[in-house]
């Protein structure tokens, strides 16, 4: 009946019915680094840790052995031409000798060195402005339109286009004769349409004419001209090729009482067989020739011939004489002389223009598309106008993308070369002359100098690094955001 152990021994505590369900404890954690532990992967105790790797598993040497080539060709074409360059212009024409900086003083002392750096800083200055402000307009405005798409991939499309062939383009639009010349066709036919123009350069009279030189280019009447009496003013030297499209046949003026009539024309028969003061059936007249009634050395009424020759004259015109003035015989308008010494850089900066204003315009659409379009409308609802809501904050948000865009094209257009080359004509090339021109006309040739080629190089580099800078700077601010 006892169950107590002989000798006094502790009784035994009943045991616990949940004890199997409890989970062991875990062992206490020795110190790691200790004397006595091991590293990791079972390496000996006491050793350094290992390394870390990176996450590709690249190690520095292996990441050296892959850029290496870019490296080299990166020495090859960019730092060593660089450090040649600046070591070549401070030599002389030859090579031989020591210049010092007397090539760098010919850039600023030479007359046709200093029109390319002129000329370079109106490309600065114009050209990406002028393309960035198209572009943002176009992607403002197309972005309103259902044929947006459309119209970006016609602004866009110039760009597809070489320097080569857009300079052959626009040498062709820039033409002087209005034929060939499509900028001058529309100049030619605006100003057509409000001063009507024709001009007979070349046209005179016979000695057996009615007409002799009056001084000054012009042509008068030999004798005085009468009221009720048809005067006809031939003339000839007109290339029947240069008359007039709507000239008709030249017509003969009907006596009216109290007025002067009469018929300039063309007197030429083409084949031959025309007789002299006499209107043949296919001679033609000479439409717009502008006759003034002249007395006493004043002026006392003007007329203009029609289509068919055909002038009147009011009754102040009895007793005088009649003057065919010079204005008629001077050449006709022509248009504006694109490329002239005046207007041949900014036609090429227009030139410059239609080719990279579609590439301002898809870089701030695609800034655009992604500008938060609450605040627009927030700025609607508050009352703003398109005008304000594209000026306080559409272009302020856009400032990022408008810069880069500005940035580039002005890196673009230091280096611009087939553009000028191709479209300025030789008697203007000099009036039109950028550095990178003039690099390539002071390099190459045989009257060469390498060294001022080597300073205008240096030169541009120099231009060059400020907006490298800031393009830097502003990918830094990026990255740190």
């Amino acid at each position: 009946m006892t169950t107590a152990a002989a000798g006094g021994a502790d009784e035994v505590p009943p045991a616990d019915p949940h004890a199997s369900a409890r989970p062991p404890l875990p062992a206490p954690r020795k110190p790691s680094g200790g004397p006595g532990d091991a590293g990791p992967a079972g390496a000996p105790s006491g050793s350094p840790r290992r390394r870390l790797r990176s996450v590709t598993g690249t190690r520095r040497m292996l990441a050296a052995l892959f850029l290496a080539p870019a490296l080299v060709l990166l020495g090859a074409l960019v730092v060593y031409p660089i450090g040649y360059s600046v070591y070549r212009s401070f030599l002389d024409q030859a090579g031989t000798g020591f210049a010092g900086f007397d090539n760098y003083k010919a850039l600023f002392t030479d007359e046709t060195i200093r029109t390319a750096i002129q000329n370079n800083a109106i490309w600065v200055v114009f050209a990406p402005t002028v393309a960035t402000a198209l572009g943002l307009i176009f992607a403002v405005l197309t972005e309103r339109v259902r044929w947006g798409t459309a119209f970006k991939l016609v602004v866009f499309m110039p760009m597809a286009i070489s320097m080569l062939a857009a300079g052959i383009i626009f040498r062709l639009v820039y033409d002087q004769a209005p034929e060939r010349g499509v900028a001058n066709a529309v100049w030619v036919g605006v100003h057509d349409t409000f001063a009507e123009s024709a001009g007979y350069p070349n046209a005179h009279p016979l000695p057996v004419h009615p007409l002799k030189a009056g001084g000054g280019g012009s042509f008068v009447t030999k004798e005085p001209v009468r009221a009720g009496q048809p005067v006809r003013l031939p003339l000839v030297g007109v290339a029947p090729a240069k008359m007039p499209s709507d000239a008709k046949p030249a017509r003969a003026a009907a006596a009216e009482p109290g007025k002067v009539t009469g018929t300039v024309w063309l007197d030429f028969t083409r084949g031959g067989g025309g007789r002299p003061n006499v209107i043949d059936p296919e001679e033609l007249g000479l439409r717009g020739v502008e006759v003034e009634a002249v007395r006493g050395g004043e002026v006392v009424a003007r007329a203009t011939a029609g289509a068919d020759g055909v002038f009147t004259l009011p009754a102040s015109a009895d007793g005088a004489e009649l003057r065919l003035p010079a204005s008629n015989f001077t050449e006709p308008y022509n248009g504006v002389e694109w490329l002239g010494p005046t207007l041949v850089t900014p036609a090429i900066i227009g030139s410059y223009v239609w080719m990279w204003a579609g590439f301002a315009m898809v870089l701030i659409a695609a800034g655009l598309a992604g500008l938060p379009r609450e605040l627009l409308e927030a700025a609607r609802v508050d009352g703003a106008n398109e005008w304000q809501v594209f000026r306080r904050i559409t272009v302020p948000m856009l400032a990022p993308v408008l810069s880069v865009v500005l940035v580039t094209l002005m890196i673009n257009v230091l280096k611009v070369f087939d553009l000028v080359f191709i479209i300025a004509p030789g008697s203007s090339l000099a009036d039109a002359n950028v550095l990178a021109l003039q690099l390539y006309r002071s390099s190459f040739g045989t009257e060469a100098n390498l060294g001022i080629g080597s300073a205008i190089a240096v030169l541009l580099l120099l231009l060059v690094l400020p907006m490298m800078y800031v393009n830097i700077r502003r990918i830094r601010k990026e990255g740190r955001r």
